[in-house]
Order: structure tokens, then C-alpha cells, then sequence
């Protein structure tokens, strides 16, 4: 009986610890609760659009199949973002192969795009020219990218993942409340409705705007996507769909000819890699710049006692800062397609980061004046949108992609329902010229024919023991970067729960201009702190949009960003 009695006691606890290790974590004292599931999660910034790729997930696809699907699916229903007239990064974990590749189907300038392409007769930077006209256009990658992924590492075929689009391009989608204050506005119906093609997909006949819960069809796509789906990307790069795309160009003044489209290839490169305590962070190596300067602002901040200081204290907004204006200022000089410049990967070099956080005090700011790119080669060794993607058979993928400004150029190429992407200028320019999100470059990421310009898309996939742990990414122009930093700084360090870590309010600096972006949501106290630090504080509205999933145990926990309205995580 001796002897039984403590069996009997140890089964019972291995039970209950069995029964507690097999159940989901819900934290009942937070108020932020994740989507919860066993069989894989689809989370992206419309409802509608993770539907489409938890639906891929139930029938038994892989999370490739349905990230395509979903990115098609958004070309629909987010057409501020979603696309096929942009481009983007996928960051692909393949479980077999036990390997994380990456494909870059960024866009590139046109055979005939040259470095003083926005200049005018006086040498003048023409906000005209490169944001809002057929110049601003690079060549588009989307459909080049989301073919290569589904066909080399997806399990369906090309049409059936284009179908849940094309139904919802022909039989339309309920509009959702964003998408109609958004076209409603003075800004956006102003420039959509002055070009014709956009006007009659994106407003009535009499160009009275579509109320919310009113059902939206869209022919001209619907066409588009058909096109796609019984020809292949060929009908995009070389049959009808890229004839059109010429004639418009030809028509209107815009660069991009019909052997632009031709060779155009997404390719595939090695990620870039770092460690942060005991995980590993697996992102977008240029032309993005988000994954090199995530992982060197994760080394910076690796030395500091960023736990301890606490969420939101003003010590550790101040260490985020001094960290951010740092990788800022080398972002500027250091980054641009490294199949035309010599990146310095050393940026990334845990060493370079001790150096740059000799000038780094705990106690006082650094005016961005004072702050200048550093010379890593001694230490060698608004609007875009993301998803992401994790099935039960364990791969990952975690994709941003983009038209650059919100509808981009808002010219739609008539007969095909898409709207180009205004990309080009994400290129410098001209140097110590502020580009749309008043970034600035240097001659790295300069325009050049056929050459892609600078991303601050960060798409990345963080490991722990091994496995993928956390799969995140979001949109916000230049303050991705930083979006995508203070999320898993928040799972990483202050042991939030996915929900909680995508909802806290976010801070942002990139070195100019000399102001410190804070969301609503951090004390008075703390401000006060900061601004006697000399910070000069700009309220924010909203920064980014992360679509994250976290894995533990046997669940996935689904986070998708509320402030974007209808996003959503679906479980399949």
C-alpha cells in the first residue's frame, strides 16, 4: 500500500500535466485573446481574404497554396494594397526540407528607366512624375512571385487557387465600412475617379460611392484573373493582359515596354539570419531593407536590460529610439538591391552593434544631427499589406506585398481592372531628397534600368528551439520596420500573448525627421519623461497593421491587427 499509494499520486499528476501541455493557453487576465486552433491559421487584413486560404487549408492544401490564394483573394477585396499590378516578399519555411527560403518578386525600373528620370530642366525633384504618373510604374513581380511559390513548393493546381478570386471578382464581395469611407474620401476619390478605368470599377455610373454592405463586382478583374487562370502568368508577361498593359503605356507616357514585362522573374535568395537571445530570426534580405535592420536593432537592443525597464517605460521608448535612429541612419547610405551594390552585411554583425551602442546613453538623447551612418566593413563576418500562413503539416509563410501608396498611382490599365504600382519611387531620386515616406537614400538605391528599388518590408519567421515560433509582418511604409521590431520584442521579451504583443500601442523613429512618432495609448508621465529628454513627441495615428501567428505546443494562435478594420484570423 506504501508503495501504491505514490504510483497512484505520480500517474495522476503526469495526467494532469499531460491534459495541461495538450490544452490551448488562455490567459483569462488578458484582455486580448488570439484566434485559437489545431489544424493551421490564415491571418491577413480582410476577413474575406483568409476565408479563401483557411478554406485552401481544409482541403487538405499546404500553407503555400493558401498564402496564394489569400494574396490573390486580397487583389479583390483590398484593392488599396492587395494586387497584381505590385510586387513583394515571401519568406517560405518548408517543414521536409527542414530549410527557409526566400523569393523576391520586389518590381524592377524599366530597360529605360535612367537616375534623373524625376528630375525636371532644373534639376528639381517632380513629386508629379514619381508618385502619380506612368513613370512612377516599375515592372510589376506579384503574379511572377505567387506562381513560382505555388508551383515549386505548393501541392494545388495554379487554377484552383485562383478560383475563390475570380468568384469573387464576378459575383462581387459585400463592401466592407473602410473600403467605403476610404473611396469616399476627398483624397482618394479625387485621384481614382479622375482616371477612367478606375472610376467605373471602384464607383457607380454616375460616380455616386458604393455604402457599405453594398455589393461591389468587378468584370474588368474578374477578366484579368480568367486570363491568369487559363493561360498562366504568360498572359500577364506576354499575351493579353500584357498588351494591354503596353498600350497604356505607350499611350499615357509610362516606360514599361513589352520586353520589360518578357523577362521579368521572381527569384529566390537566401534569407538573412540573426539571433536574439534563444531565437533565431529568419527575414528578407535586400532590395528589402527590413530584414537586416531588424536583425541589427535586435543585436542593439539584445545588450540592453529592455525587460527589466518594462513595457512602455519611458527607459526603454528611449532605448528604442537611440537603437532606431541608428539603423536609420545606415538604412540612408548602406541599403539598395545587392545585385547592383555591395550590401554590407556586416550590418548585422553583433560586433558592429556593440560598437553603435558605445554612443547610445541611457540617460540622455542623441539629436539625429549627432547620429551618423556607421562604416559596418571592419566588422564583416502607407501602404502595403501583409498575411501569413501556418498549416499542420508544419511550413510557414509570411509575405508583404505592395502597390506603395495606398492604390498606388491610382491609373488602373484599362480592360484589366488592375491598378499600377507607383514603386519607383522608392528609389532615391535624388540624394537628400525625402522620398513618399520621407525616407532618404544615398546612391546605393539610386534609379537604374532594371533594378529594384529599396523595401522596408520585413516578411520574417522566428525560430524557437528549432521550430517556427512566431510568423509576423505588417504594412506601414517606413514604419514597418519598427512595427514588425516591437512585436516580437513584446512576445520576446515582456511575454505577451500574440494578441496582446500585435495590439499594444507602438512608438517609431527613423533618425529624420528629428521627432519621436507615439501611438495613443502610453501615460502622460511617460511623454513628459521623454520630452525632457529632448524629444520632440509627435502623436501617431495608427502604425502598421501585423498579421501574426504564434505556435506552441500543438495550437496556433491567430493575431490579426485592429487597426485595420475587417482583418481577420481564420482557422481552417
Amino acid at each position: 500500500m506504501k508503495i501504491i499509494m505514490p504510483l497512484i499520486a505520480f500517474l495522476v499528476f503526469s495526467l494532469k500535466t499531460l491534459v495541461a501541455d495538450s490544452l490551448p493557453i488562455i490567459e483569462y487576465s488578458s484582455i486580448n485573446h488570439p484566434v485559437i486552433s489545431q489544424t493551421g491559421m490564415v491571418v491577413s487584413q480582410r476577413q474575406s481574404a483568409s476565408k479563401v486560404g483557411a478554406e485552401i487549408l481544409r482541403k487538405g492544401g499546404n500553407a503555400v497554396d493558401a498564402a496564394v490564394a489569400t494574396g490573390l483573394a486580397l487583389a479583390v477585396v483590398l484593392p488599396r494594397a492587395g494586387n497584381l499590378g505590385g510586387g513583394g516578399f515571401m519568406v517560405v519555411y518548408l517543414k521536409d526540407k527542414d530549410k527557409t527560403i526566400t523569393i523576391d518578386y520586389r518590381e524592377k525600373a524599366p530597360s529605360a528607366a535612367h537616375r534623373d528620370l524625376f528630375l525636371d530642366e532644373n534639376g528639381n525633384y517632380d513629386k508629379q512624375k514619381a508618385q502619380f504618373s506612368l513613370l512612377s510604374a516599375g515592372v510589376p513581380g506579384t503574379v511572377s512571385g505567387l506562381h513560382h511559390a505555388l508551383t515549386k513548393y505548393g501541392t494545388m493546381t495554379w487554377q484552383e487557387v485562383l478560383e475563390p478570386s475570380i468568384k469573387l471578382a464576378k459575383e462581387g464581395f459585400a463592401v466592407p465600412h473602410d473600403l467605403a469611407n476610404i473611396l469616399a474620401s476627398s483624397r482618394y476619390k479625387q485621384r481614382l475617379s479622375s482616371n477612367e478605368a478606375a472610376a467605373r470599377s471602384y464607383y457607380k455610373n454616375d460616380n455616386s460611392n458604393y455604402q457599405a454592405g453594398e455589393i461591389l463586382k468587378l468584370p474588368d478583374l474578374a477578366w484579368t484573373l480568367n486570363q491568369l487562370s487559363v493561360h498562366g502568368p504568360d498572359a500577364f508577361y506576354k499575351g493579353e493582359i500584357a498588351k494591354k498593359i503596353v498600350e497604356e503605356m505607350e499611350r499615357n507616357g509610362g516606360l514599361i515596354n513589352a520586353e520589360d514585362l518578357k523577362n521579368y522573374r521572381a527569384v529566390e535568395r537566401i534569407p538573412v539570419e540573426g539571433t536574439y537571445k534563444n531565437f533565431r530570426i529568419v527575414s528578407m534580405p535586400p532590395a528589402s531593407s527590413g530584414g537586416i535592420h531588424l536583425i541589427q536593432m535586435l543585436n542593439m537592443i539584445e545588450e540592453f536590460p529592455i525587460k527589466d525597464m518594462g513595457f512602455g517605460s519611458a527607459d526603454s521608448i528611449h532605448i528604442l529610439a537611440e537603437v532606431m535612429k541608428r539603423a536609420y541612419a545606415d538604412r540612408s547610405k548602406h541599403l539598395g538591391d545587392m545585385d547592383f551594390y555591395e550590401v554590407p552585411f556586416s550590418l548585422m554583425s553583433k560586433d558592429y552593434s556593440s560598437f553603435l551602442n558605445q554612443s547610445i546613453s541611457v540617460n540622455s538623447r542623441t539629436a539625429s544631427k549627432d547620429v551618423f551612418a556607421g562604416d559596418p566593413y571592419p566588422y564583416e563576418s502607407p501602404d502595403t499589406t501583409h498575411f501569413s500562413v501556418m498549416d499542420r503539416y508544419g511550413n510557414a509563410v509570411s509575405n508583404t506585398y505592395t502597390l506603395n501608396f495606398s492604390y498606388g498611382s491610382g491609373i488602373m490599365i484599362p480592360g484589366t481592372g488592375m491598378l499600377m504600382n507607383n514603386e519607383m519611387d522608392d528609389f532615391s531620386s535624388k540624394p537628400g531628397v525625402p522620398n513618399g515616406y520621407g525616407l532618404l537614400g544615398s546612391e546605393a538605391n539610386s534609379i537604374q534600368a532594371n533594378k529594384r528599388p529599396l523595401s522596408s518590408m520585413t516578411p520574417t519567421i522566428i525560430f524557437k528551439d528549432d521550430k517556427p515560433y512566431l510568423v509576423l509582418g505588417s504594412p506601414g511604409g517606413s514604419r514597418i520596420i519598427t512595427t514588425v521590431l516591437q512585436v516580437a520584442l513584446n512576445v520576446m521579451e515582456h511575454d505577451m500573448n500574440v494578441a496582446q504583443a500585435v495590439n499594444s500601442p507602438r512608438i517609431h523613429h527613423q533618425w529624420l525627421p528629428e521627432v519621436l512618432m507615439l501611438e495613443k495609448g502610453f501615460g502622460p508621465d511617460t511623454k513628459k519623461i521623454l520630452e525632457e529628454k529632448g524629444y520632440k513627441i509627435y502623436p501617431s495615428s495608427t502604425m502598421g497593421s501585423v498579421q501574426a501567428i504564434l505556435k506552441e505546443g500543438d495550437y496556433f494562435y491567430g493575431a490579426a491587427d485592429p487597426r485595420r478594420p475587417s482583418s481577420g484570423a481564420i482557422a481552417p
